[in-house]
């Protein structure tokens, strides 16, 4: 017990320490639990295939083997701060400890070392002091432009100076000590530098990312990072104003009132629609976006994130939410960004003061800014969209009234004929109801009224939110004015009772006059949520006649089994599920379930369903359905023998006095006879 004890003590102080260390170390410690079969202080890392970018691996990209959708190879290296020796496992040695420009060679970032000699750093990194230099790689420095690169090394050394000293920060700080979010004062004139470090352990300045960090040195700490970064002054708001291509963008956020969102304080990433995005919508659409305060607003706090996301820290697809409320979907297919999928990110990471802006060539329309029209364009509902075009109801899914649209699924049109008369302009009236909804607002019995005036009920099952016959399929996909609700099937309203739908359907001519032999007519006529399971005539010329001719005789008998085919409760199809049992009036339980799409009802599959009435709704079965009689299994009849032996084993076994009461009970018996 002690030994649990303390296994257990261990175990919640591990789980402790690894919770309190940040993001970075975790993911390192995971790394070097993956190397360390290869000797001490090595670490797994992930190298994208047919680059040089390396990460070091947490537990979901060790299995999945891919970053931003390609596939990694994994390789194992020294973790930072050691070195291999020859001869032995693993890397055994630390590093050597020494200043800060020793230390850039050291860790390979020769380039960075020889401008520091060349701009008179050398000095400043080599004496005491605390620093922390975030380094970049021999590579970053390369990818410069020419200009710029040449600019730098000129003759005019302060300038490579002052970028140099951008990239410092006058104190020792590690991973541990950069926290996401924190803006800290560079040796540059004080200009702040922006540090980021995310759930995933990636770690970035000015959206840089670390590639070796907590490199230490007798005077503070060399982290190497992947460009090289210049100073931000700028706010979102200012780029926008100054950026020719964002002309179109800089009109709609001063009309949607977002520009003091846009140059104050704040932790933003805003996927900015070029020109060409906003002339690739529909003018129609657009101006009436553009002329609709509320839905602009919208539609611009759509591509707004909560967060900065640099696009270093997408190593996968995150969805993240946005100032509009929904979320978007930021991931990554090789280098590239992709929004919801879709690589339309065309230039990414323009960092400002309070955020970071990445260019997109096609406009996010989000729900709350689409009329109904536009809600079920492109869905799994375009026939039903085009059904209520060709009926003229556009007007009703392009304006701005209330609504909500019950639109069946394509799949609901098989085999239906798709021609506008009448009566199925009637049914698609039926289709659209006079407010509009949320589906996690409604309620069982819930009334709703279409445009042609029919009430229309809601029926809450365990697992379902039905219609009358039909299902909610989909998730709500809520408009400026309207609410769509994708539906299984097409509505049908009730026109009647159940006793006149049985009536009015020559298949039922015999149920109908039974249930008026045996008085139940009223019943069917009366308000109600039944659900009955109605035999056809077929069904009742299978029984044997003699059976059929004894049930019609006896009306007390008849109306017993009528009962049994009558649920207390209305169920729709969509509202069955794989086991529903249903209590039926004669008082024993129906079982149903859904099988191949099929309702069976004790296991007997039904050959229409839906049938609605406005007290009920009505199944055609093939056979009449007969009440289960109680019969003991055949282990329950021997159990119940065993039992009883048992009891009069006991009895006989308690002793005399037992025996003494029998021979006196004998006794006054004969004495009686006599």
């Amino acid at each position: 017990m002690k030994l649990l004890a303390l296994a257990t003590f261990a175990l919640a102080l591990y789980t402790t320490v690894l919770s309190t260390r940040s993001p970075y170390q975790q993911v390192l410690q995971h790394s070097r639990i993956r190397g360390r079969q290869h000797g001490p202080n090595v670490c797994a890392v992930q190298q994208i295939d047919g680059t040089d970018k390396k990460y070091f691996t947490n537990c979901k990209q060790w299995y999945h083997r891919k970053i931003c959708g390609k596939p990694t190879m994994i390789t194992y290296e020294c973790c930072p701060g050691y070195e291999k020796i020859p001869g032995e496992k693993g890397c055994p040695a630390a590093l050597p400890l020494t200043n800060i420009f020793n230390t850039l060679g050291t860790v390979g970032s020769t380039t960075t070392k020889m401008y520091s000699e060349r701009s008179g750093l050398q000095a400043e990194i080599e004496g005491p002091g605390s620093y922390t230099i975030f380094s970049p790689s021999n590579d970053a420095w390369a990818a410069l432009p020419a200009e710029i690169l040449d600019a730098l090394v000129s003759n005019v050394n302060i300038e490579l100076l002052n970028a140099l000293h951008y990239h410092m920060v006058n104190k020792r700080l590690t991973t541990d000590d950069l926290k996401h979010g924190m803006a800290i004062p560079s040796m540059y004139q004080d200009l702040n530098v922006y540090i980021h470090h995310y759930p995933n352990g990636i770690v970035t300045v000015n959206c840089a990312r670390l590639m070796k960090a907590d490199q230490h040195a007798t005077n503070g700490v060399v982290h190497v990072i992947d460009r090289v970064i210049t100073s931000i002054t700028s706010t979102i708001q200012d780029t926008i104003e100054l950026e020719d291509s964002l002309e179109t963008l800089r009109a709609a956020v001063a009309a949607a009132g977002l520009s003091t969102v846009l140059s104050g304080e704040g932790q933003y990433t805003f996927f900015a629609p070029t020109n060409d995005a906003f002339e690739k919508i529909p003018s129609e659409t657009l101006n009436r976006i553009l002329g609709d305060p509320v839905a602009l607003k919208d539609l611009l706090n759509y591509h707004i994130l909560k967060s900065i996301q640099c696009s270093e820290a997408i190593v996968a697809g995150t969805p993240m939410e946005t100032l509009q409320g929904t979320v978007l979907e930021v991931g990554c297919d090789g280098s590239g960004l992709t929004l919801n999928g879709k690589a339309i990110i065309t230039k990414k990471d323009q960092l400002g003061t309070n955020g970071i802006i990445h260019y997109i060539s096609e406009l996010l329309i989000p729900d709350s800014a689409k009329t109904l029209f536009e809600l079920g364009q492109g869905s799994s509902v375009t026939k039903a969209m085009e059904l209520f075009g060709q009926a003229g109801l556009n007007s009703f899914l392009t304006g701005s009234e209330a609504l909500t649209l019950l639109a069946p699924m394509d799949d609901a049109f098989q085999g239906a004929s798709l021609r506008i008369t009448p009566e199925v302009k009637t049914i698609l009236r039926n289709h659209i109801v006079k407010e509009q909804l949320s589906s996690k607002h409604l309620y069982h019995a819930q009334n709703l009224e279409t445009l042609e005036g029919v009430k229309l009920r809601v029926f809450v099952y365990r697992n379902s939110i039905c219609i009358e016959n039909a299902c909610i399929a989909a998730h709500d996909k809520k408009g400026r004015f309207g609410t769509l609700f994708t539906v299984d099937k097409v509505i049908t309203p009730p026109v009647g009772t159940v006793m006149d739908i049985l009536k009015g359907d020559n298949r039922f001519s015999t149920l109908v006059g039974a249930i008026q032999k045996a008085g139940l007519t009223e019943t069917l006529n009366r308000p109600g949520t039944y659900t009955v399971f109605a035999p056809t005539n077929e069904a009742f010329r299978a029984m044997p006649s003699a059976d059929l001719n004894k049930l019609m005789g006896n009306p007390r008998q008849l109306a017993n089994i009528l009962k049994y085919h009558i649920g207390e409760e209305l169920v729709v199809s969509g509202g069955v599920g794989s086991h529903f049992r249903l209590k039926s009036l004669q008082g024993e339980r129906l079982d149903l379930n859904m099988k191949n799409y099929t309702v069976n009802v004790n296991k007997m599959p039904v050959s229409e369903s839906d049938m609605m009435a406005t007290n009920g709704v009505v199944y055609a079965i093939d056979s009449v359905l007969q009440i289960p009689v109680f019969r003991p299994m055949a282990d329950e009849v021997s159990f119940s023998r065993k039992a009883s032996a048992m009891k009069v084993g006991t009895i006989l076994k308690e002793g005399d006095y037992a025996e003494k009461l029998i021979k006196a009970h004998s006794r006054r018996h004969a004495t009686r006879t006599h």
